[in-house]
């Protein structure tokens, strides 16, 4: 046998070995030795193969942040340790997954999915363990005082839509999820239209885990009229259920295009409207807001390579996907701290300390750079720990999300409006 062909046999099965863990239950990555230095045991979570949003890329992708540090000889010569845990999108699916966490001895909590913010944060806050970038989708990732967001959450996500529709959309119908977490979008979405003095959305609840939304969207479309008029969605990964429901409607086949669409980073990403048909799918023309520069910037090239050479055969690890992008950046926040402490052994303790004395991260252009002294909060209510508070414009154009505006915009007003 050949030493690539047996170099590619070894790297299947690694790959199958770990992935057959992965988020079954929970699991944990070995990796190279790091030297002399006492390994550092980290945890990353997320829902998979649930009925509402799924989130399996965000493991994947710390696991195989974990293979690349390792073969370096760990982060600042600790071997990196990764657990994975499967979330369940349940309360008790999160507070297992933080217990585990617990009992593991994690240091840190990085890069995870969970809307239940108080299952989870209870059992960390006990513990001391600090929970760096977990996607911003549970309020309690912005109160906790050991919360470290690399993002502005959901709220500067549908504040900064607003201001994104603000000029060029009349009438905006905001169709999201009937949960405690869904409620506060409207007042959010609200903030941003009222930069260019509009209305207020239509809101439009709707079930997260539904198979079909036809009511719904019928009701949108209605609402947001014809020319000028705009739906949004923001409903994760049943985003694009609806538009399928939207897109089936009788008068919308006849007349497509009459009411323009839109979303939010992580309802709509490029795997989605990949999966829908590129340049045919339904989303082509779609205005989105995110977080980060667009897929295919320069500044994502780090993490692309990472992916290319340490991910092997795992199709799970998107470098499109938000939720590996979140990932990668809280994990390069892990590393840059622990680089910063500089100790043979590292502690949860010292980490959430290295991040509240000020250390400042430098995200490579992915985000501003990150700290999280007092005097950096935002201190918008129910959003205090904000830090990050720009977002992007994009729009689909001939099938790839790409820059609407050059660079960020800056929606901390906007959230701070907000009722």
């Amino acid at each position: 046998m050949t030493g690539r062909r047996l170099t590619s046999l070894l790297a299947y099965v690694t790959t199958a070995a770990t992935g057959a863990s992965l988020l079954t239950g929970c699991g944990v990555l070995p990796g190279a030795t790091g030297g002399s230095r006492e390994p550092v045991t980290v945890m990353t979570w997320a829902p998979d193969q649930t009925r509402a949003t799924n989130m399996p890329g965000m493991p994947a992708m710390a696991q195989t942040f974990a293979r690349w540090v390792n073969s370096q000889g760990g982060i600042d010569g600790h071997e990196l340790r990764v657990l994975t845990c499967n979330e369940q999108n349940s309360t008790a699916g999160a507070a297992a997954c933080a217990r585990r966490a617990v009992r593991e001895k994690a240091v840190a909590v990085v890069g995870s999915y969970s809307q239940n913010g108080r299952a989870f944060m209870a059992p960390l806050e006990a513990a001391g363990i600090p929970y760096i970038g977990g996607y911003g989708i549970a309020e309690d990732e912005f109160t906790s005082p050991l919360s470290y967001p690399v993002n502005g959450g959901v709220a500067s996500l549908v504040a900064g839509h607003g201001m994104q529709l603000a000029d060029s959309c009349e009438r905006v119908s905001l169709v999201r999820p009937d949960t405690a977490s869904g409620d506060r979008l409207p007042e959010l979405l609200d903030s941003g239209l009222r930069k260019a003095s509009h209305q207020r959305a239509v809101d439009i609840p709707a079930l997260e885990d539904s198979a079909e939304y036809t009511e719904q969207a019928d009701r949108a479309r209605t609402r947001a009229g014809g020319e000028k008029g705009c739906v949004t969605a923001v409903l994760g990964e049943r985003t694009q259920t609806f538009f399928d429901s939207f897109r089936r409607l009788p008068e919308q086949e006849k007349k497509p295009g009459t009411v323009r669409i839109s979303s939010v980073l992580g309802s709509v990403d490029q795997p989605v409207i990949d999966r829908t048909g590129g340049p045919h799918s339904p989303f082509e023309g779609a205005f989105v807001t995110g977080w980060y520069p667009a897929e295919g910037d320069k500044s994502w090239e780090p993490m692309r390579k990472v992916i290319q050479e340490f991910a092997f055969v795992d199709n799970r690890v998107d470098p499109a996907d938000a939720g590996v992008q979140t990932t990668w950046i809280a994990y390069t926040v892990l590393k840059k701290v622990i680089e910063s402490i500089d100790e043979d052994e590292i502690t949860a303790w010292q980490i959430s300390h290295a991040l509240d004395r000020g250390e400042r991260i430098d995200t490579g252009g992915l985000t501003p750079s990150l700290r999280w002294k007092y005097e950096d909060l935002l201190g918008a209510p129910g959003f205090t720990r904000i830090v990050n508070h720009e977002v992007t414009f994009q729009v689909v154009r001939q099938g790839r999300l790409v820059a609407q505006k050059p660079g960020f915009v800056d929606v901390g007003e906007t959230v701070l409006s907000a009722p």
